[in-house]
Formats: C-alpha cells, sequence, structure tokens
C-alpha cells in the first residue's frame, strides 16, 4: 500500500493499516534538533515521539551529575512510550543526539488507541523488550570489556540507525555513551583511528570503516542485535487481528508528505520541543 511505503517509523510500518489509523489522525511531524531534551529523568511524560530519521538517547542522570547512556532508538523504535501504560514520569532522560523527524503524540491520545488495538499492545511490548534487552546488554558490557571495545559498540549502534559512514557525534555525546571523561573519549578516538577503524576525526563527526569497528568491537554487539532483531521478527511479534478502522478517524490526505504538514484535528495541538536546562 502507499500508506506503507509513506511511514517512515519501522514500528509504525507494522501495523495493520486499521490500526496505523487510529493513530495517524493525532500525529504531528515535528523536526528533532540536536540536544533537545524530550523528557527529563522524573518529569511527567508529555509527549510520545516516533522518530523517522535522527537518534534519541537514553541517559542515566546521576546525583553527582554525571551522565550515562543506556539505550539509543532511531526509526527503529520510539521515546516516551512507557506512558502508554498509564501516566508516569519519566525513569530517563531522553535526548535527541543526531538530529532527524519525529511524530509526535499525547498519551491521552495514543491511550486512547491503544485501547482498541491489539496490534498496538503487541508494538508497546515489542519496543519494551528491545529496550530491556540494550539496557541489559549495556549493563554486562560496562562491566566486562573495555572503553575502547565499548566504543566501537556504541558507534556500530549509531551507524544502525543513521545514514551514510560519517556519524555526527560531538566529544560529549560519546563521553555521555560511555561514561567517561572526554580526555578518556579522546584516547580511544585516537586508538580507533590508529587501527583504522575511524578513517578521519573531524569536529563533532566520526567517519567509520565499518568492518574494522566490527572487528574492534566486542560481541556484546553481535549478541544484542541478533536479539532485537528476534524480538521485531513478525514471527515473533505475532501481531493480532486488527481492531478496524474508527469512525471519522481515517486519514484524508498522504500521510506526512511534508515536514511541517499538522492533520487539522492537531493543528492547535502544543508543538514546542523541551529544551536542556543548563547545568
Amino acid at each position: 500500500m502507499e500508506q506503507r511505503t509513506t511511514v517512515g517509523n519501522k514500528l509504525l510500518a507494522a501495523l495493520p493499516s486499521a490500526d496505523l489509523d487510529l493513530l495517524v489522525p493525532h500525529f504531528r511531524k515535528v523536526a528533532l534538533e540536536r540536544d533537545t531534551v524530550l523528557a527529563r529523568s522524573g518529569d511527567p511524560v508529555q509527549r510520545i515521539y516516533f522518530p523517522l530519521s535522527g537518534l534519541v538517547a537514553f541517559i542515566m542522570d546521576m546525583p553527582s551529575g554525571e551522565t550515562v547512556a543506556t539505550a539509543v532508538v532511531g526509526n527503529d523504535g520510539a521515546a516516551g512510550l512507557l506512558s502508554a501504560l498509564g501516566p508516569t514520569r519519566s525513569p530517563v532522560t531522553t535526548a535527541v543526539r543526531i538530529a532527524g523527524t519525529a511524530l509526535q503524540i499525547s498519551p491521552a491520545r495514543f491511550q486512547a488507541a491503544l485501547r482498541r488495538s491489539n496490534p498496538i499492545r503487541v508494538v508497546v511490548q515489542t519496543l519494551t523488550r528491545s529496550l530491556l534487552a540494550q539496557f541489559q546488554h549495556t549493563a554486562a558490557c560496562n562491566a566486562l570489556h573495555t572503553v575502547e571495545a565499548r566504543l566501537a559498540r556504541w558507534l556500530l549502534q549509531v551507524h544502525d540507525r543513521a545514514e551514510g559512514d560519517v556519524l555526527p557525534l560531538t566529544q560529549e555525546t560519546l563521553s555521555e555513551m560511555l561514561g567517561v571523561r572526554r580526555p578518556t573519549v579522546t584516547h580511544v578516538v585516537r586508538r580507533l583511528r590508529a587501527s583504522g577503524a575511524i578513517r578521519s576525526n573531524r569536529r563533532s563527526f566520526i567517519e567509520i570503516d565499518r568492518p574494522r569497528l566490527e572487528t574492534a568491537a566486542c560481541e556484546c554487539y553481535q549478541l544484542m542485535r541478533r536479539r532485537i532483531e528476534q524480538i521485531n521478527s513478525p514471527e515473533e511479534m505475532h501481531l493480532p487481528d486488527s481492531a478496524g478502522p474508527a469512525d471519522g478517524l481515517r486519514p484524508q490526505a498522504p500521510l506526512f508528505a511534508k515536514t511541517d504538514d499538522v492533520h487539522p484535528r492537531t493543528a492547535s495541538h502544543d508543538g514546542m520541543l523541551h529544551r536542556p536546562r543548563s547545568h
């Protein structure tokens, strides 16, 4: 179907058309600017985001002020989806680390669709399991493997969700991913560059050589990738029968043809994104 080819998020693309129709009228397409905070740890979740491009990181904030990334999603996932289970405060900070676009929806609107659709419920469960797999592998990797191997793993995870071999990642983002200070990042990047896994390291950009980077990474990357692919496979998702389209909820125009297109039923909604607070 044309509609299926115009949905740029893999979770949404897995939904039957009738179930997707429950959500479409309430989506708003928004820009994800780098370093924008979508939800801060401890704050109520006010928006759910389904990235179409770019990268969002889930970050643990420690009492000391230090931060460490625990998972990332691109157009294979969503941010804020746990709020679909009911009103909740975000357990982590979610922040944009590579700019892109996303479909935004309020938790209340998403919950209303969830109550009417078993396939949407399966999508929520699938993302929850996928994120849990990332959290578990990241925890094990942080405890067992070298900083160099961990950075190679993170770069491969980002590359899986980015376009091209040049990754727009700052030193601050790499430091956050690894949970180490910037001098350590500089040292590790230099070692990966010497091995050829990173071909160049311009300011805020890292060009990778994927085969060599895979050699430098620990086994966690392949284990995590296989597990997440299994979780997201049609066989394991096993989407139930569609809920059927709801009256008045079928979209009347091509899905998100332009970046600034807003469905008329959502035009008056607040589309502002939250900026990071100063530390």
